[in-house]
């Protein structure tokens, strides 16, 4: 009898012992590449507000959008205040044609180091190939002049850029004008609405992916009111071999967005919790 309790407490810390390995395998958002793209939280009144949801939501980066309407310090206090740093910014095409060292300096003033050329209005959106080539010459110069600052410019697609033009499309050839310097960050859910497959594109675009937007599409005729999107995993778009094919692929950061989510916090707690649980072993912040 004087030997069971001293028994039972060898096994069972034999037990803990063989399940240290198992916790200590536990990921977190925090410890991932996962941020989330503001834009997706713009109907939450309180830039705060939309900040303290992607605390709670466990996940310690952002994507910003312009300035968020509010001064360099102002949004530096408030990323401090949660935790959370800035991987790269929204900027239109236009702010850095026009405001270059003002844009620079106010995303160098909250720690950001990487500009995304987000979306293309009618009138500066290419109608040919050659446009694309002249579109994709300019951001390169913008890139190597950013370059040399310390920046890094990438470019956001959504469908138009999927139109061809021979046996190209028009992001292939904006990105062949511009050359290495300017890289993408690739919409994975606009891929799949253009009519490509976001495999084939995370292949073609290897070594020069910044980031994926980590959105899903609703099946057809589905979400109507969100524009059709869903979140990460709750949708049509094949994960098990994108989330693979974007890390052989080099991309550095998983940003959840959703263009139009009637709940915002539940898209960023589902997106977070899926990457946690499916992204490959081998990534890393």
């Amino acid at each position: 009898m004087t030997l069971t309790l001293p028994r039972r407490l060898a096994a069972t810390a034999l037990l803990l012992c063989a399940a240290l390995p198992a916790l200590a395998k536990e990921r977190t958002a925090a410890q991932l590449p996962i941020a989330v793209q503001m834009y997706s939280l713009r109907n939450i009144p309180s830039l705060e507000d939309r900040l303290k949801l992607v605390h709670d939501a466990g996940i310690t980066a952002v994507e910003t959008v312009g300035t968020q309407d509010t001064t360099a310090p102002q949004l530096k206090a408030l990323l401090d205040k949660y935790g959370i740093i800035v991987t790269s910014s929204h900027v239109q095409l236009a702010d850095l044609r026009k405001d270059l060292a003002g844009v620079v300096a106010f995303n160098k003033a909250v720690g950001n180091r990487v500009l995304v050329v987000p979306y293309l209005g009618d009138a500066e959106r290419p109608k040919d190939a050659a446009g694309w080539t002249a579109l994709g010459k300019e951001l390169g110069q913008l890139a190597g002049t950013l370059k040399a600052q310390g920046m890094t410019l990438a470019y956001h697609n959504h469908d138009f850029e999927f139109a061809r033009f021979g046996d190209k499309t028009g992001l292939e050839l904006l990105l062949e004008g511009a050359g290495p310097a300017l890289k993408s960050e690739l919409d994975l859910a606009w891929v799949a609405r253009s009519g490509n497959d976001p495999v084939v594109y995370l292949g073609k675009l290897k070594g020069r992916l910044y980031a994926v937007h980590a959105k899903d599409n609703a099946p057809k005729g589905q979400a109507a009111d969100e524009s059709g999107f869903a979140a990460v995993g709750h949708g049509v778009l094949d994960w098990k071999a994108i989330l693979p094919a974007a890390d052989r692929a080099g991309v550095k950061w998983y940003i959840i967005e959703h263009d139009n989510p009637r709940d915002p916090a539940a898209v960023v707690k589902a997106g977070a919790a899926y990457l946690v649980e499916h992204l490959p072993a081998d990534v890393k912040r």
